[in-house]
């Protein structure tokens, strides 16, 4: 694997730092800004929906630039963002530049997925694609915990004082490492490029990822209670289990795009299906201590090993155009599917059978992903064979 590819590791590190580091720090935001826990809260909210604004309009501005170029810029927007962050006066001032901060998230996974897929050989762009993403499972194992640490210790604005150092680091190895873009032929073209994001097979790969990954946060947003309430551990275990599930993330990342790149469709399909089954399982385990570690770990393997395999397959449908569109859009996605899912954990535990309860509603998430993907297959015969070819999951 290229250098290259360890310069948009670093920047998906940075990204996925800020995006969860806020949540192990509302106490110390509501004290200083004068806010009530539920409102700091709202501050992981306001920055998916920035993820989510972002990712389409940034990307449809920065069409007809490099990518490289595009990289560089989202990551300053991504530094300015959360240098200001540290400096804001006020709650409203740090909302906006969270949401500052967001805008760079869904473009910078979108286009670097593409420019991953760039930088090896056909039957590896699943993997390049995985090894990007894994900096973002390194910030939950490594960057979120130490992120929490210092923010307890030296105040919440050290926290993203570092995070903005971490920008300014991916910028210039994205700068001296990523490789100038060979000029298309085609100049690009957004009416075509939208064009080609609505396809059937392109939306319903969109819609595939946001049931999918809705499945996950319905029970990972309601983590400490499950842990606590149902199985009544203490809240100072909480922590080192969650370094299990920051494992899990980095195995089921690597071996889903390991996979993807022998049999993209056939891991897709069934990375969901083992998702259901997890989840399914989560419940009845998680009333034993040891059983409850285990399927945590396993939840979080399971869940990534979902990501390059849908980011794959949504890039291989927008063949031909519109493939960085298509690919912010579909980090877009797993945003829309974060808060999707939170919300749902929330009705089953406050209008349905409560917190047990939530584990069982999740798993039907990915289900119904499965389904939508087998539906895009059908209706598009021609996509499967297209997309194994691409990615050397046929062999002659």
């Amino acid at each position: 694997m290229p250098l290259a590819l360890l310069a948009l590791t670093v920047g998906a590190f940075g990204i996925g730092v800020t995006e969860f580091v806020i949540m192990g720090l509302l106490m110390e935001v509501g004290a200083d800004l004068g806010v009530a826990i539920s409102m700091a809260g709202l501050l992981i909210s306001g920055y998916a929906l920035g993820v989510v604004a972002g990712a389409p309009l940034l990307t449809a501005l920065t069409v007809r630039w490099s990518r490289k170029t595009t990289l560089l810029t989202l990551m300053a927007i991504f530094t300015i963002g959360n240098a200001a962050c540290a400096v804001a006066p006020d709650y409203a001032s740090l909302m906006a530049a969270r949401v500052l901060a967001a805008f760079a998230h869904g473009t910078f996974f979108g286009v670097g997925s593409v420019v991953a897929t760039t930088l090896v050989a056909p039957d590896r762009r699943a993997s390049a694609i995985a090894i990007m993403f894994t900096g973002l499972t390194v910030a939950n194992v490594l960057g979120v915990p130490f992120g929490t640490w210092l923010g307890q210790a030296y105040g919440w604005r050290a926290t993203f004082w570092a995070v903005a150092g971490v920008g300014v680091v991916a910028f210039v190895v994205i700068a001296l490492l990523v490789p100038r873009d060979v000029p298309d032929a085609d100049a690009p073209d957004l009416k075509r490029d939208l064009k080609a994001l609505m396809r059937r097979p392109v939306l319903l790969g969109l819609l595939t990822t946001v049931l999918g990954y809705a499945g996950l946060f319905a029970v990972f947003t309601y983590i400490v209670p499950l842990l606590t309430e149902v199985t009544g551990l203490p809240q100072a275990a909480v922590s080192p289990i969650l370094f299990v599930f920051g494992g899990g993330l980095i195995v089921g990342n690597l071996l889903g795009g390991r996979l993807a790149d022998r049999r993209l469709v056939p891991t897709m399909l069934g990375s969901l299906l083992v998702l259901a089954a997890v989840l399914l399982a989560t419940g009845p385990a998680l009333h034993h201590p040891a059983a409850a570690v285990v399927i945590i770990g396993l939840l979080g393997a399971s869940a990534f090993a979902t990501v390059a395999p849908l980011q794959m397959w949504v890039i291989e449908q927008s063949r031909g155009a519109g493939q960085s569109l298509a690919s912010s859009f579909n980090i877009a996605a797993f945003n829309l599917g974060n808060a999707i899912g939170a919300w749902i954990g929330g009705v089953v535990i406050d209008h349905g059978p409560g917190l047990e309860g939530v584990t069982w509603a999740a798993a039907l998430l990915p289900i119904a992903a499965f389904l939508v993907a087998l539906w895009a297959l059908r209706t598009t015969p021609a996509a499967p064979r297209k997309v194994e070819l691409a990615t050397g999951g046929c062999t002659d």
